[in-house]
């Protein structure tokens, strides 16, 4: 009785990995309250719009809640304001990342002012980093602007 109480706590734990329910109020705060570099970044990976990619927003993982996280690539976006500069928050990030990381997740990181100036070169990175280490095929294209039916517009590529 005791074997199947231990092998039912160790399974109820891995499936609370992703959304823990005493974060929901946080996470919807912080979606509600997003930065300009999230939203601008948001702008571009939402609907799948970067290489067919599915993104959440807000997501937590353990008991951290990060930017950004694609399920299919097992990769997180963290978008890093000013505050992110001092010791002690240097520190905590890398902690976080560290156990993100241990449970198989790839943590990548960008500041707002890469966001902001550079935002079609991070989104280039994102998709580098997607395909990176992964048996999966590769993705679309990032197209800069999208017309009727998916044409481009420009016929460019960001």
């Amino acid at each position: 009785e005791k074997n199947i109480l231990i092998i039912v706590s160790t399974f109820f734990r891995t499936t609370q990995i992703f959304n823990r329910k005493n974060l929901k109020h946080r996470r919807k705060f912080l979606r509600n309250n997003m930065t300009s570099a999230e939203i601008l970044l948001w702008s571009r990976l939402k609907n799948s719009q970067l290489g067919g990619l599915k993104f959440r927003r807000q997501e937590s993982i353990n008991e951290y809640i990060v930017d950004f996280y694609c399920p299919a690539r097992k990769l997180t976006i963290e978008i890093d304001g000013d505050v992110h500069g001092y010791d002690s928050r240097i520190s905590a990030d890398l902690k976080r990342q560290k156990e993100i990381e241990e449970i198989g997740i790839k943590v990548i990181r960008y500041t707002n002012s890469d966001v902001k100036e550079n935002l079609d070169g991070v989104l280039q990175n994102i998709l580098q980093e997607a395909i990176s280490d992964s048996n999966e095929p590769p993705l679309s294209p990032l197209l800069c602007k999208e017309g009727k039916e998916g044409q481009t517009q420009t016929g460019t590529y960001c």
